[in-house]
């Protein structure tokens, strides 16, 4: 089993001051070297010193040998993370995207009722196509990658390949319900570099699980998975989401125990969106209230010393806020690529730019950071969501997303809310 180390106080402190060393001493070569100029050395450290000072309510987590401070950022010191670091070092153009969801095949035995693939039918991306976009990702700056289905599991040779190809430079994780984990083929991902496993926790009752993911295996499925992880050395992490009752009722303190008793690193809270199958009948309203809730508990498990030992928490209720980095979807920092090779901003967001069966990648990516060409604040898939159910009524539509066609009523009028504050500081204040 991995060894999982927690730091936050002035443990926290002291980490943060070596990453700023070692940042500091790496971008010295850079500049030595000719890469960059005095000018872009001090903007790069500004930038950097101010991406931390957002992170400064996260929990930072050392798993076997190295640390991170948040989901998507690869863990130090390694590879990864220096490929990610080199997102500061990008002023002439739009900063790069470091982190894509990756969906291998549609294919699942589940019916979760909150399942934002529900109405994604059609057929797979084939290999031959899944692999240059892979291998093309990487080169691109991508740092991050989350490999799921579906259940990825169940295309077991797709999923080997696509970790295949993916080397140093980029962490893999991958999510799954454990059906079709087998411990032979945890051992041979873990060779091949898989950072973590995810699962999803969302709620500690076995046959309420089973309810959820409708799948009367799942909790076992999950136990099983979570064994077969801790034998072979993988790191395991939990999503959950959640209703708003759940931070009042005691029920997010129980995942959160349960969690902890199965040494889980990392937590992301996930809020329901209206999507896939939530789409027409929306999700979980959270209020301004239930909002500041949410942070408080975050925030007490991330910092308070009492759940020092607890496993980190990667809050999106949080860190889509205004104040911190708003909306990230579509390349700004993070995009989607479903089952059948539509590239979407986001899972949650039901529309599509291009397919990679009909079209070549860099187009669609290229059309898609086009209509994101500045991060905005508005959750898109919450303030959006009716425009597509429209849309779908109107044209009798069953299948999603929407094809690029229509998926342009949806963005090109639409409103991204003011610029974010974090991006606007990366690229005017310390352009």
């Amino acid at each position: 089993m991995v060894k999982i180390k927690n730091y936050i106080g002035i443990n926290k402190f002291f980490f943060t001051l070596k990453i700023k060393i070692h940042v500091l001493f790496y971008t010295i070569k850079k500049l030595f070297k000719g890469n960059i100029s005095i000018f872009r050395f001090t903007r790069i450290l500004k930038r950097l010193n101010y991406f931390l000072i957002k992170l400064k309510y996260n929990k930072y987590v050392k798993i076997g040998k190295k640390t991170r401070f948040d989901l998507y950022i690869p863990g130090f010191p390694s590879q990864g993370f220096y490929t990610a670091l080199n997102k500061f070092d990008i002023f002439d153009e739009k900063l790069p995207n470091t982190t894509v969801l990756i969906s291998l095949t549609s294919a699942c035995r589940y019916k979760c009722i909150h399942c934002y693939q529900k109405f994604d039918r059609g057929k797979d991306l084939p290999l031959s196509l899944l692999i240059p976009v892979v291998k093309k990702l990487q080169d691109m700056g991508v740092a991050f990658f989350n490999i799921e289905g579906g259940e990825p599991f169940l295309v077991y040779n797709k999923l080997k390949k696509a970790c295949e190809v993916i080397d140093g430079r980029s962490e893999i994780w991958i999510n799954t319900t454990g059906d079709g984990m087998t411990k032979e083929k945890c051992k041979e991902l873990k060779d091949l570099g898989v950072t973590a496993v995810m699962f999803s926790l969302h709620s500690i009752v076995p046959e309420e699980l089973d309810t959820f993911m409708g799948y009367n295996w799942a909790w076992d499925n999950l136990v099983k998975g979570i064994e077969m992880c801790h034998k072979t050395d993988i790191p395991i992490a939990f999503n959950i989401c959640l209703q708003p009752m759940a931070f009042y009722n005691g029920d997010f303190e129980e995942i959160m125990k349960k969690a902890k008793s199965f040494n889980a690193a990392i937590i992301q809270l996930i809020k329901p969106k209206p999507s896939g199958a939530w789409l027409k009948s929306g999700a979980g309203v959270f209020t301004e209230n239930d909002i500041e809730m949410v942070k408080i508990v975050v925030n007490r498990y991330n910092n308070n010393r009492i759940y020092k030992d607890y496993p980190s928490i990667s809050a999106q209720i949080c860190e889509e806020l205004p104040q911190m980095f708003g909306c990230t979807a579509g390349g700004t920092d993070r995009f989607y690529i479903n089952a059948k090779g539509d590239v979407q901003p986001c899972e949650f967001l039901n529309i599509s730019f291009g397919n990679i069966q009909n079209e070549d990648f860099s187009i669609i990516y290229k059309r898609m950071r086009k209509v994101f060409n500045k991060p905005g604040e508005n959750w898109l898939c919450e303030k959006y969501s009716k425009d597509i159910v429209k849309i779908m009524k109107a044209y009798n539509i069953t299948t999603l997303p929407l094809n690029k066609e229509l998926s342009k009523q949806v963005y090109e009028n639409w409103d991204r809310g003011n610029y974010t504050e974090l991006y606007k500081v990366f690229e005017e204040k310390y352009k």
